[in-house]
């Protein structure tokens, strides 16, 4: 995850007072295979390394030997997570945290040849700038897909919400399934909130091995776990940040 001007301050919404979320109880569930038939080619799009992990990690590990074809988008490296900082800096995170995703992958089930991976290289906490861009490049990477999964596109977040733009506009000029996903939306939305849209949400149950994978898979973004001691940061995902993605279910917004 990356820092950027947003909503995204502070501790946050903790994971308890979700679970306690009467809108959240009520909204439907759905499987993995009703995400995602059979003979689906479905494109990730993650507006930072590490976002298709806590988006949709779980789903993600319950397909790894399905009959699911996993293309992945990194529309950014990630590279401006640590602002100012002497331990991370923006050059070594453009290497280590397309890494880390790697390793993630791995840790979910896939072998590096089942996923394709493409990487857009846009500037990290500026895709907004670039949009257009990026609309004409998701065009091409999801020309043959049956589905999409991306961040939401009000999820708090400038890229996320970037993103989530740019993929709503690709699938409706390809024709196929969009899936949103909220990830800091946990953070800033109350229990209760109406401005996420519970019409169309659908909730993914994660047995204990896809959560297990989900979590090993988080932790394998280094990067985003430890304190910086060179500006005094806290760790990008904070130990509450990571409880809210500790749950046994992913929400997805059709």
């Amino acid at each position: 995850m990356s820092q950027a001007h947003n909503p995204i301050q502070g501790q946050g919404t903790p994971s308890e007072a979700w679970q306690r979320s009467a809108q959240l109880a009520r909204v439907p569930l759905i499987t993995a295979s009703e995400l995602l038939p059979p003979g689906s080619h479905v494109v990730v799009v993650a507006p930072h390394p590490d976002d298709e992990v806590l988006a949709c990690g779980g789903l993600l590990a319950q397909i790894a030997w399905q009959d699911v074809r996993v293309s992945m988008v990194a529309v950014t490296d990630g590279e401006a997570s640590h602002p100012h900082s002497a331990v991370w800096p923006t050059q070594l995170l453009r290497r280590e945290r397309p890494r880390e995703s790697q390793l993630a992958l791995r840790r979910l089930g896939f072998s590096p040849q089942d996923v394709h991976w493409t990487r857009l290289r846009l500037d990290d906490s500026q895709v907004a700038r670039d949009e257009a861009y990026l609309l004409d490049a998701l065009v091409q990477c999801i020309a043959d897909a049956t589905h999409v999964i991306s961040t939401w596109r009000h999820d708090g977040h400038c890229d996320h919400e970037a993103v989530g733009r740019a993929c709503a506009a690709a699938v409706q000029h390809q024709g196929c399934q969009l899936y949103e996903v909220p990830v800091w939306a946990w953070h800033w939305a109350a229990p209760e909130d109406d401005r996420l849209p519970w019409a169309r949400a659908r909730k993914l149950l994660l047995d204990n091995d896809a959560l297990g994978r989900k979590q090993a898979a988080i932790h394998a973004h280094r990067s985003q776990l430890l304190a910086d001691a060179s500006t005094g940061a806290e760790p990008v995902l904070t130990p509450t940040t990571l409880a809210r993605f500790a749950q046994p279910y992913e929400v997805f917004f059709l």
